[in-house]
């Protein structure tokens, strides 16, 4: 399925033309409501209950993950996530290009990843697309935003409420908006099982 944006000069958003391609809105649409009756309100424990749903939409998860129920993916298929990685409560995958989350990571309570912008140097208001990457142990803590094409290295902590527009180095501690370096975060081996 065609999941790039599309171009805004042959299909103009400002005059009511889709920006996806109906079979891509349709699965969205399918998806937003599979997971609001059969998942938004299962308790924590029910984890396999919504990884097996959020397989069945493509999403390719390890079995050991854990994804809240208040969580909202906006494209399942988008979403990659390695072992004993967590998603909590309230956190946003604005998937419109890929999310791949590293082993050990935890996205803390309302947290968002958004990989959607638009190009302001457009006059159509071109929406873009670009991935994030966030490597094995990293944290992205409570109510922090990952911006379009970032990567967070292995180990990093993005701190609370932190805006990354940008790459943060593998074990360091950032905050602030924009994020910027605090101090190294020790370093410590953790394998994925």
């Amino acid at each position: 399925m065609n999941t790039v944006p599309r171009d805004a000069l042959s299909d103009d958003p400002f005059k009511g033309a889709a920006t996806f391609a109906l079979k891509h809105r349709m699965t969205r649409a399918l998806w937003t409501v599979t997971w609001f009756l059969f998942a938004a309100w299962t308790p924590p424990p029910l984890r396999r209950w919504r990884i097996f749903l959020l397989r069945l939409f493509g999403a390719k998860l390890h079995s050991t993950v854990n994804v809240y129920g208040s969580a909202k993916i906006w494209y399942p298929a988008n979403l990659e996530m390695n072992a004993y990685a967590t998603l909590g409560p309230g956190v946003i995958c604005y998937s419109m290009a890929p999310i791949r989350i590293g082993h050990h990571v935890v996205i803390s309570q309302r947290a968002h990843l958004c990989c959607g912008s638009h190009d302001i140097s457009d006059p159509t208001f071109q929406l873009t697309a670009r991935p994030i990457d966030i490597g094995n142990n990293a944290w992205i803590c409570a109510e922090a935003f990952v911006g379009p094409g970032v990567y967070i290295g292995e180990g990093a902590v993005l701190a609370a409420r932190g805006t990354a527009f940008s790459d943060l180095a593998p074990w360091s501690v950032s905050m602030g908006n924009p994020a910027t370096y605090v101090k190294d975060r020790p370093r410590f081996d953790r394998e994925a099982d």
